[in-house]
């Protein structure tokens, strides 16, 4: 028999349940959909009430109030982003007629939830007392208005251009992010690249970068309160740019090509490793709904998983849905930037922040017609704005999910994410029907007088013209290859008209995206284990790559025990590989710096270009003379040599001087580390997860992106889920480090050993697997 619980939730209607199975995953059974949206944001409470108050502080602008000065910078930049626009509006654009009462029962949950722990501290997260804090009641509005937790792009790349050009050259920049495809740069007429300065866009980063806390900024004083505003490559906030890039990978495989004749949906969606993990996995049903997968716990519903009927996933589709916008400013009146043949006057706002240990503050934020202003240069006469589809009616991330995930039918599907807009994704889909389809769904600017790779005048000569229509975008239903799969690649089909559309030219490297299509192209009897073993390959193709232009380069000097040691390597990056630690040593440390060196002689320019574009710098070593950073073959072989060699060097130092002892795993590591762990004083009871000794890197399938300084893995796959297309129970999944946020629920951190040996658990899904798996009952009551 089940541990039972039992709670009086004001504001429930009829009486609900919530099952927790063996593995943390909540399975919640309630009357009516208003209640099984309200038992969902309750339970979302009760297992990540630290997480989704600080979500919502920091998306608010609020973290002031609650952690000091330190926190009054980023409050301000997250406060230029939030959506000002017409709330009915913005209810009514993602097409789902109940959407508001959805939301309105979720954060009523969440705010049972709070009234509760407020009268139990056995209920209250640890970390509310340890900072002297309490958990805050949520609005409805709350939820569309945050915006800068959403991913979009290009701006920050726009200006990384902007910046590489003004010291060098386009083709210099190829070195850091390659053109897809292919494609000439348009230098909007009138921009001086010189205008966009490293210090231009701090506030996009601060308004994005997630809530970091040191004893440091905890001490801040309000003095000192300016200097809490610049972001690392982590996202931690520090008193001093770019954060390593989040992908996916996800597949629908056709009955025609599997073992059991039913389709398989593979996805894992990629983001910043954090504790606990972004996704959270629930299964909810009532009458009429039964649904089960992973979003976000501050919103309701499911992004990734299935209704019994249909499954589907996404990956993020890189078009570009933003543009950093550069004024010329009025000398006698900076609030004034020219538009047309006139000047236009700054919307300014005053807004009151509440400092703990300090009085209110009042900032200023202002905006022009095309967005918020992020920065001010008046002795310049520049000031510069972020235009996103962030600010148009319908773009709070993910949240469209909850009109797509009922759908039952391909076109039902697909007329749901018509009113999709962020983040931009690939969008697979598989019934039982035995239907599959790939679908790119996003919010899309036209741009018909630029390219939107450069920051534009805000003149009013580059203005979006509106959208492009959904029926625009790509897709592919019942393909003739029997699989459909997405990895962030440029993936617009064949005679796509991409130079007149414009959806965007940065995409992600190949890698992810070729070996995925190369296992399932080979593979006629698809299985639910061989989905898992591609979701964990550690094939390296740029490795592979590297490995045969190793022919010319002479055997003798420093570089022969690495010669010897990369010898019949087959490429894979196993966590127990000492070639794989010797390529990735010399690949991160010395080879693609090399290169990069050689693209930009000028420190400054090459400080700009890392961590470098994979495809632009491979190819340049394939093709010598192809780039005039490798001349010729000699060349290479000379390049090539002296890398290895010092990479050898560093791997003796790193490891030991025996390289047949070597493991990837020693130097590359998962580590989870709860927010407070860093040195908050009286936080002694916080536990991070890890080291975990992890194969892969960025260009692998099991993508475990990590930090060249010392190969911690920072970002990649922390939820993992493959579906069994009608037999359900046979699905798989795992979440890491655990499902609760909570340090003191066995959940915190029980799955993060499998997640390390690639293991996975049953997503069970029928009534009687469910119960037999039961850890925990618990009977909400209405009170």
């Amino acid at each position: 028999m089940s541990p039972t619980a039992s709670y009086r939730a004001a504001g429930l209607r009829e009486p609900a349940e919530i099952i927790v199975d063996r593995w943390g995953v909540p399975h919640i059974r309630a009357a009516s959909r208003r209640d099984l949206f309200f038992a969902q944001g309750f339970n979302a409470a009760r297992d990540r009430l630290w997480q989704i108050d600080l979500w919502r502080k920091r998306g608010l602008g609020l973290l002031a109030a609650d952690f000091g000065p330190g926190y009054l910078e980023q409050d301000r930049a997250a406060r230029l982003f939030l959506y000002r626009g017409d709330m009915a509006a913005e209810w009514a654009a993602y097409g789902v007629p109940d959407l508001r009462e959805v939301t309105q029962a979720f954060v009523d949950g969440i705010n049972a939830f709070v009234a509760l722990a407020e009268g139990d501290s056995a209920l209250m997260p640890p970390e509310f007392a340890a900072m002297g804090t309490r958990p805050a009641r949520w609005a409805a509005d709350d939820v569309v208005r945050i915006r800068s937790h959403a991913l979009v792009a290009n701006v920050l790349s726009e200006a990384l251009r902007a910046q590489v050009m003004a010291r060098a050259d386009l083709e210099t920049d190829l070195a850091r992010r390659s053109i897809d495809p292919p494609h000439d740069v348009q230098v909007p007429e009138g921009l001086d690249p010189a205008d966009v300065t490293a210090e231009v866009l701090d506030d996009f980063k601060l308004a994005t970068a997630p809530v970091t806390f040191s004893p440091e900024r905890l001490r801040a004083t309000l003095a000192e309160a300016p200097r809490w505003r610049k972001v690392d490559e982590l996202g931690t906030v520090t008193l001093d740019p770019s954060a390593p890039e989040d992908g996916s990978n996800n597949w629908a495989v056709a009955g025609s090509r599997t073992a059991t004749g039913r389709p398989i949906l593979g996805s894992d969606p990629h983001r910043t490793y954090a504790l606990p993990s972004l996704r959270y996995v629930v299964h909810l049903t009532a009458p009429g709904m039964d649904l089960i997968g992973t979003g976000e716990p501050v919103l309701p519903g499911i992004s990734f998983g299935h209704n019994g009927h249909s499954a589907f996933a996404m990956t993020i589709f890189p078009a570009d849905q933003e543009d950093l916008v550069v004024y010329e400013t009025d000398p006698a009146d900076p609030e004034r930037y020219r538009y047309g043949e006139d000047w236009e006057r700054m919307r300014t706002i005053t807004e009151t922040i509440p400092v703990k240990g300090a009085p209110d503050q009042e900032v200023r934020l202002a905006f022009t017609r095309h967005g918020p202003v992020v920065h001010e240069a008046p002795s310049r006469h520049r000031a510069f704005a972020v235009r996103t589809v962030w600010l148009e009616p319908g773009s709070a991330a993910y949240l469209a999910s909850v009109g797509s995930m009922e759908a039952r039918s391909p076109e039902a599907f697909e007329s749901a994410i018509r009113r999709w807009s962020v983040p931009p994704a690939n969008q697979v889909y598989a019934d039982v029907s035995g239907n599959i389809g790939w679908y790119a769904s996003a919010k899309v600017p036209r741009r018909p007088a630029h390219d939107g790779l450069l920051p534009v005048p805000g003149d009013g000569r580059f203005e979006w013209s509106g959208f492009h229509d959904p029926s625009e975008l790509p897709r592919i239903v019942n393909p003739a290859s029997g699989f459909v799969a997405t990895a962030n690649e440029m993936n617009l089909p064949e005679g796509f008209p991409a130079e007149e559309v414009k959806l965007g030219y940065e995409w992600f490297e190949y890698s992810r995206a070729h070996r995925i299509r190369q296992v399932l192209g080979a593979d006629e009897a698809h299985t639910v284990d061989a989905s898992m073993r591609l979701q964990t390959d550690d094939l390296s193709l740029p490795a592979l790559r590297v490995l045969r232009l190793l022919g010319d380069v002479p055997r003798g000097g420093g570089a022969a025990a690495g010669l010897e040691l990369l010898a019949g390597w087959d490429g894979h990056l196993h966590e127990g590989s000492a070639a794989a630690a010797l390529f990735e040593v010399w690949w991160t440390k010395h080879l693609k710096p090399a290169l990069l060196a050689r693209a930009a002689p000028d420190a400054g320019t090459r400080a700009l270009l890392p961590p470098g574009d994979h495809e632009t710098l491979l190819a340049a070593l394939e093709r010598p003379g192809s780039r005039p950073w490798v001349r010729d073959e000699a060349d290479r072989a000379s390049l090539l040599a002296e890398t290895l060699a010092a990479a050898c060097a560093a791997c003796t130092k790193r490891l030991g001087a025996e390289p047949a002892a070597w493991r990837w795993g020693d130097l590359h590591h998962g580590y989870f580390e709860h927010p407070l762990s860093a040195g908050v004083p009286g936080a002694t009871e916080w536990r991070d997860v890890g080291p975990l000794p992890k194969g892969g890197s960025g260009s692998t399938v099991m993508n475990t992106r990590y930090r060249a300084t010392d190969f911690r893995a920072i970002a990649g796959a922390s939820f993992r889920m493959v579906l069994d297309v009608g037999d359900w129970d046979r699905s798989r999944f795992i979440n890491t480090p655990g499902q609760s946020g909570d340090p003191r629920s066995p959940h915190y951190d029980d799955l993060a050993p499998l997640w390390a040996e690639r293991r996975y658990l049953p997503l069970v899904y029928s009534r009687e697997a469910v119960d037999q798996a039961a850890e925990l009952r618990i009977a909400l009551m209405p009170d």
